[in-house]
């Protein structure tokens, strides 16, 4: 739905299926339900969510034809795509494997060409569209090994040209305006804004040069842009204001927020305590990684929960920040707390950018909660956006 200029949405990626029967299904389900509460009288956007074998099978047949028409019906439009999660995304072991293929392989190129074509089709007249993507690959798989990093970086950059070229000449023949977005996150070979920047500048700005000469950096902005996951700069410890400035400073653009929040917990409290609220927190699905930054402001990286609680005795004062994507509306749970008040200065922020960035809540763990953090899920969702216009519609009220 369109609120304060911003398209605001959910991603479906919370709802398991894998082929597109079951995420049309899934979609059927529950989307109508959420439209009919949340934005009874215009139109809602949907954040969808397809795997590599769905992108297939719904440019089969007449599914994609079947969907759009049932989109018109239902009074739904899709404008952006979460093209991050390449196979299984539920009910399976995910972790690092969110990450493959990664962006060295041809897999992952095609993959994100089909999404483009996909959504250019879905796509409502004067809207642009976004597609979210990985960081490009995963740091350690190659942490060490210097030459994998640069193979990474230069393969990575051809195939991810070869995309925007894509993006590019379908703009060209529809008119259809879709961007690219990189999502960095903890452990991802790009993981923080400063990372981001730096890959601009190194690898893509230069080889986009010299396969397109003048034309580059037009291309490049227009069809390349960063998707801000609010969870994982959280956990990064970047302060939005501080972020959005550089990014500002940098030429970057904002394509997407994800609106999300993180784990956090203050290690000066009782361990016993801490390790009470945060053991139902592991699972065996996702990657929780944990950033702590100590008593001296230094930030170290554990790779998943376990293996931060298994030193998390020693630790006498500092603060984690755990990548588990908890309920936006949830601001503390026990001795735990959320990263809410970052999610709540993005909000406050968006004024400022002088444009209008998707938002798409992205809270896809409710499976995984701990159980008496688990609702009704459509009741949850609909919590969720509430939440979100809510605060929007406060802080427009603030500032005038």
């Amino acid at each position: 739905m369109e609120i304060l200029n911003h398209h605001l949405t959910y991603c479906t990626n919370i709802h398991s299926g894998e082929h597109w029967v079951e995420v049309f299904e899934k979609i059927q389900e529950y989307v109508p339900k959420v439209r009919e509460e949340v934005s009874p009288e215009k139109p809602f956007g949907i954040g969808l969510r397809l795997s590599n074998a769905a992108s297939i099978e719904i440019l089969q047949g007449d599914a994609l034809q079947e969907f759009s028409a049932w989109l018109q019906d239902q009074h739904l439009y899709v404008f952006t795509i979460n093209g991050f999660p390449f196979g299984n995304f539920h009910h399976s072991r995910v972790k690092d494997d969110v990450h493959t293929p990664d962006w060295t392989t041809a897999d992952r190129a095609d993959y994100t060409c089909r999404l483009i074509s996909i959504l250019s089709a879905l796509l409502p007249e004067g809207i642009d569209g976004s597609i979210s993507t990985s960081p490009l690959s995963y740091k350690p798989w190659l942490m060490g090994n210097e030459h994998a990093i640069q193979h990474c970086f230069q393969k990575s950059t051809q195939h991810l040209l070869e995309v925007l070229e894509y993006a590019h000449n379908n703009y060209q023949q529809t008119g259809k305006l879709i961007h690219l977005g990189l999502e960095p996150e903890p452990d991802g070979l790009l993981e923080n804004s400063r990372e981001y920047i730096a890959y601009l500048n190194e690898y893509l700005l230069p080889q986009s040069s010299a396969k397109w000469g003048s034309s580059a950096c037009e291309i490049v902005r227009r069809h390349l842009k960063l998707c801000y996951d609010v969870c994982h700069f959280a956990i990064e410890f970047e302060n939005p204001a501080d972020t959005f400035a550089a990014l500002k400073a940098a030429n970057v653009d904002i394509g997407k927020i994800q609106l999300s929040a993180a784990l956090k917990v203050n290690l000066a409290h009782n361990k016993s305590e801490i390790l009470e609220h945060l053991m139902p927190f592991v699972d065996s699905t996702y990657l929780h990684q944990v950033i702590e930054r100590d008593e001296n402001g230094k930030l170290h990286h554990y790779p998943d929960l376990p293996e931060a609680l298994s030193v998390l005795a020693l630790k006498q004062r500092g603060e984690w920040r755990t990548h588990f994507h908890v309920p936006l509306f949830l601001e503390r749970y026990h001795v735990l707390e959320s990263t809410q008040a970052a999610l709540l200065e993005v909000l406050e922020q968006l004024p400022q950018l002088g444009y209008a960035p998707h938002l798409e809540i992205e809270t896809y763990t409710w499976e995984v909660l701990p159980d008496d953090l688990k609702q009704d899920l459509t009741e949850c969702i609909i919590r969720e956006c509430n939440w979100v216009k809510k605060n929007m519609e406060r802080i427009v009220c603030i500032k005038l």
